[in-house]
């Protein structure tokens, strides 16, 4: 990634329609309530998403949700997205999403991903993938992304998707709880764990996990930064602000807003070049 070229780079993006695959209609109501919620249908392609960023001088790092053991819904493959970052190097990389519920198969996805296509780090959303953080299921696969001394990024909070369906969807809240990853960085401290969004409604437990467990970072994607929770603010501002990254989760959210609303937010102008760029590329190892 050509970092000096770059007035940031969003920790954040999601690739929600493949080139490759047919398109699987099977549970599209998560899209619907989704695009409701976040009153957003775009859903652009992968070169159109590389487009976008390149035009705004903005690195970024991509990956999908692979939930297909609860969604019943066939995933965009992680090969695809892999191949666009090896094809666009100055301006993307690939982060990589396997269901834990696949366990060792999953373990040797991960493996061939990162020594075979590039991967350079894992997304894992607890409340769609239905799954507990610390479940030992999963471990097989956090094993790999240690030995590599890999990044994993974990959804927190309240969850869009889902939002407004009959029982949410039957999606879980409570999976996404950032307490529930104190014992993956207890038992993997050579995984830099992000954890994604502000945590609301568990705030206070993302910035105290933040505070007490140095592998833990903050992203402040999914929302816009006007409604970030003021000790959000407060602690990137002091206390954490090396370890807190822009993120945007585009196309949920834009990045031209987010950078907007960033400036406008109370963050403090000296912590903003970190946030914006420089934490990443510590924790990317672009520095």
């Amino acid at each position: 990634m050509k970092t000096q070229d770059l007035v940031a780079i969003d920790m954040h993006t999601h690739l929600e329609v493949s080139c490759r695959n047919p398109f699987d209609n099977y549970g599209e109501e998560y899209d619907r309530a989704a695009d409701k919620y976040f009153k957003n249908a775009k859903r652009p392609t992968m070169q159109e998403t590389i487009d976008y960023y390149r035009e705004r001088k903005i690195g970024f790092v991509n990956f999908t949700v692979d939930a297909e053991s609860n969604l019943g819904r066939t995933r965009i493959t992680n090969e695809e997205i892999a191949d666009a970052a090896a094809a666009n190097p100055d301006i993307m990389i690939a982060f990589g999403s396997i269901d834990p519920h696949k366990g060792k198969m999953g373990a040797r996805e991960a493996r061939r991903l990162v020594e075979s296509h590039g991967v350079r780090g894992f997304k894992f959303h607890p409340t769609v993938q239905g799954f507990e953080p610390a479940d030992k299921m999963a471990w097989p696969i956090y094993e790999v992304i240690a030995e590599h001394k890999l990044p994993a990024i974990f959804h927190s909070g309240h969850s869009g998707i889902g939002s407004g369906m009959r029982c949410g969807g039957g999606l879980r809240l409570q999976n996404s709880n950032p307490m529930l990853l104190e014992d993956v960085a207890i038992a993997f401290p050579d995984i830099q764990i992000v954890i994604a969004h502000p945590s609301w409604p568990w705030q206070d437990e993302a910035i105290s996990l933040a505070m007490h467990k140095p592998n833990i970072w903050i992203d402040l994607s999914g929302w816009s930064p006007k409604y970030f929770p003021p000790q959000l603010v407060q602690y990137a501002n002091t206390l954490l602000k090396d370890r807190i990254l822009f993120g945007s989760d585009y196309p949920l959210i834009a990045p031209d807003k987010w950078l907007k609303d960033f400036q406008e937010a109370g963050f403090k102008p000296e912590v903003m070049p970190g946030i914006l760029k420089n934490n990443a590329m510590r924790l990317l190892g672009l520095s």
